[in-house]
Order: C-alpha cells, then sequence, then structure tokens
C-alpha cells in the first residue's frame, strides 16, 4: 500500500494530515533522496509498523539501497540517541554532560550516503522525539554545510506530519 493509500485511511476528522501527506508526497523541492528518505526515516522512527510497511513501499525504486539503509540507520541511532541526550538535558544534575556517552553511533560518522542527507533525515527523528540537544546538534551541522533554513524546517515538517499520521491511525483504525 502507497503511503498516500495508507493516509487515505484516516478518518474524516484528520482530513487536514491526509492533506499534508499529499503535499509531502507532491513536494519537488527536496529531491528524491531526501523526500523518499525523510520519509522513510520518520515512518521507522514512529514506530508503527503499518505506517513502516507504507513508507517502505512508497520509497521502493526511489532511493537506492545505500540511502534507504541511511534512513532506516538515521531511526535507529535515533532511536537510541534522542532518549540518552534528552535525559542529559532535562536532568538537574548537569554531571551526565561531562560524562561520555558508551554508545556505538558509528553509523553517523560513516552513513554511506551525504552527510547532509543523514544529518537532516537525524534531525527529523530528533524533531519527532523532542530531543532539543539532538536537533541543536544536527541544525549546526546542517547549516555548517550550508543546508539552507526552509529545507531544515521541512524536515521538521515531515517528522510532524509522519507522526500524525501513525498517532491518528493508531488510535482511530
Amino acid at each position: 500500500m502507497s503511503l498516500k493509500a495508507f493516509a487515505d485511511t484516516l478518518p474524516d476528522y484528520a482530513k487536514d494530515i491526509r492533506l499534508n501527506v499529499g503535499s509531502l508526497l507532491n513536494d519537488q523541492t527536496l529531491g528524491d533522496q531526501r523526500k523518499y528518505g525523510l520519509l522513510l526515516t520518520c515512518a521507522h522512527g514512529s514506530g508503527y509498523k503499518p505506517l513502516v510497511d507504507a513508507a517502505e513501499a512508497e520509497a521502493e525504486g526511489k532511493l537506492s539501497p545505500e540511502a534507504a539503509n541511511a534512513a532506516r540507520a538515521a531511526a535507529a541511532v535515533m532511536a537510541m540517541n534522542n532518549v540518552y541526550y534528552r535525559f542529559v538535558h532535562l536532568a538537574s544534575n548537569k554531571e551526565y554532560g561531562t560524562l561520555p556517552a558508551k554508545l556505538r553511533m558509528n553509523v553517523i560518522g560513516s552513513p554511506g550516503i551525504e552527510k547532509d542527507d543523514f544529518e537532516l533525515f537525524s534531525l527529523a527523528v530528533s524533531a519527532m522525539n523532542g530531543c532539543g540537544m539532538c536537533i541543536d546538534s544536527h541544525e549546526k551541522v546542517l547549516r555548517g554545510h550550508g543546508v539552507a533554513t526552509e529545507v531544515i524546517q521541512t524536515a521538521a515538517r515531515v517528522g510532524a506530519i509522519i507522526k500524525a499520521v501513525a498517532t491518528v491511525h493508531a488510535t482511530a483504525v
């Protein structure tokens, strides 16, 4: 099932979410690797298997195997990092921020695709998961690579829409 067909199963009260999915799918400003990579990353980041299946079907043939794997890897590593770094950021004891994380995250240094695309995928999942520390870190790297503010905003918007699709579908269907 395509992502559009999946979104079309959302109830009428989520019509805006359906329309937003259509807008994302029709977006021509990001390029296919970024657009489908973000959709795939955010679906995996949602943790909602029916949405992951729809996003995998949507991305099939539109992403190289390396880009699809990097999208999945970004969601996987952010599932870990967002929890840990949100803890470090929110804990009253600032000593945690001085300690080594001791988390393996080699994929960030060698994602198999362009660094700015992987950082964009990671930022979108970090936005979904509400990790301000990770958002700031990825945004800084993206700005250093010359990625436009509007592209970064679009990544956060993709995360917001895909998270809404997962939430509404999981509770309404």
